[in-house]
């Protein structure tokens, strides 16, 4: 699966650990807090969310770019600690 993320993180210990966690998981740094990965399992990706999860607060933002999903393209937004997902349809 074709897994690519942007960050916004509120302060530079969170910008450290994010970055760090992303290249831990495989991802590649493609653009300033852009990364991808094209060998992402699902089951690494729900560990990567909790783990994103545990070093973020209410005002660091991420997004996850996900193809395919049910065949089509999923956008999962952490957004003031919450987890929310839109499946883009043809």
């Amino acid at each position: 699966m074709f897994v690519a993320v942007t960050c916004e993180f509120a302060s530079e210990d969170h910008r450290k650990a994010g970055t760090d966690m992303l290249v831990q998981y495989g991802f590649k740094k493609v653009l300033a807090n852009a990364y991808e990965s094209t060998a992402l399992s699902e089951m690494a990706l729900g560990r990567l969310k909790r783990d994103l999860d545990r070093i973020v607060d209410s005002y660091d933002s991420i997004r996850l770019y996900q193809y395919p999903v049910e065949g089509t393209l999923a956008i999962t937004i952490l957004k003031e600690k919450k987890w929310r997902r839109l499946i883009v349809k043809p």
